[in-house]
């Protein structure tokens, strides 16, 4: 017998499932917990499946008056670690019924257009990086629903923050460097206006400053390879005893870094140490292979658009920073020199 064209409906789901339609709605809507059992709802998505039920989200839109649609304002996607938020954002928003559209501010930082006529009319929500922050204001995002990533929880613009803990990455790395026997070392930092920066600079200084005979100079560079490589050439060809470790706020300056010291007939780890962090893919194919720490950006997506729909339905989002990992590979060892 041929299948029928006609559309599945609800109450089709409903009486293949043995419920009313109500509980077909809170099942597939999400909203079933506390209100029909497990195995209700197993049975309800079932006989959706079996159906190939899929709801009408434009319908049920306009009645609720939204649109189901979720703003991921990022830097502009220069690294892969953007498109790892993006995706596990997405995969959440799925599960629930949302999609996301993915607005990466021009330049990665500063102002930029609305992309739509009206944000608020077009948008359930946002997520954003402190990293755009320009741009999620010149959107008017901070008049949605609103959950930050990598922003000070004390003053972000959002009603929940999510973090990586950041501030314990670098404590590892610096305790790691420590315990190997650096006492000089060079700071790559990001020529970012962002409090993610801010933090490992903070959080370096603090950590070096606990352990006597330290010292630490800093170098600002943009988050390119270009740009790394050109204020690691200046800084080591500074006066002075040469650093014996140099900690980069990202692996994209650690692999410009690693130019510079070549070009200077340096060696790595022989006459200086080096660190990265985000563990792009970059940092096994350069030679050696980077230390650095571990962010897992698709949790970070993942934990961004859980916190939002928790926003969204009135509910306190997960607290506590999400945990990274130092990863200790070839470029990092005992210093040479005294």
């Amino acid at each position: 017998m041929a299948r029928s064209s006609t559309r599945p409906t609800s109450r089709d789901v409903a009486q293949a499932a043995g419920v009313s339609q109500a509980a077909v709605s809170l099942v597939l809507g999400d909203k079933w917990r506390g209100r029909v059992s497990e195995a209700t709802a197993e049975r309800v998505r079932e006989a959706a499946r079996d159906l190939g039920y899929r709801p009408n989200l434009a319908a049920r839109n306009l009645r609720l008056g939204h649109t189901r649609t979720v703003l991921l304002v990022v830097p502009a996607l220069t690294t892969e670690f953007f498109a790892g938020v993006y995706t596990g954002a997405a995969r959440v928003a799925a599960d629930h019924g949302f999609g996301v559209v993915l607005y990466p501010s021009p330049e990665g930082i500063g102002p930029a257009r609305d992309p739509f006529a009206s944000a608020q009319a077009a948008l359930d929500g946002v997520i954003a990086s402190s990293m755009a922050a320009d741009a999620l204001t010149a959107i008017r995002g901070d008049q949605l629903p609103l959950v930050m990533l990598d922003s000070d929880p004390s003053g972000s613009l959002g009603a929940a923050t999510v973090n990586l803990d950041i501030t314990d990455g670098i404590r590892q790395v610096a305790a790691h460097l420590l315990d190997l026997g650096h006492r000089r070392f060079l700071h790559l930092a990001a020529d970012v206006p962002s409090w993610t920066f801010e933090i490992r600079a903070r959080e370096l200084a603090a950590r070096l400053d606990t352990v006597p005979g330290t010292s630490v100079r800093t170098a600002h560079a943009p988050i390119s390879i270009d740009g790394a490589l050109t204020a690691t050439e200046d800084a080591l060809a500074t006066p002075g005893p040469r650093p014996t470790a140099l900690v980069c706020d990202d692996d994209k300056l650690a692999a410009g870094a690693y130019k510079a010291v070549r070009r200077l007939g340096l060696r790595i780890p022989d006459d200086i140490s080096v660190t990265g962090l985000d563990d792009l893919g970059l940092a096994t194919a350069i030679d050696p292979e980077l230390t650095t720490v571990r962010l897992d950006a698709e949790l970070f997506g993942e934990r961004g658009m859980e916190a939002l729909l928790a926003v969204l339905e009135g509910r306190t989002p997960q607290a506590g920073d999400i945990p990274v990992e130092l990863v200790v590979r070839g470029s990092t060892a005992p210093p040479s020199t005294p």
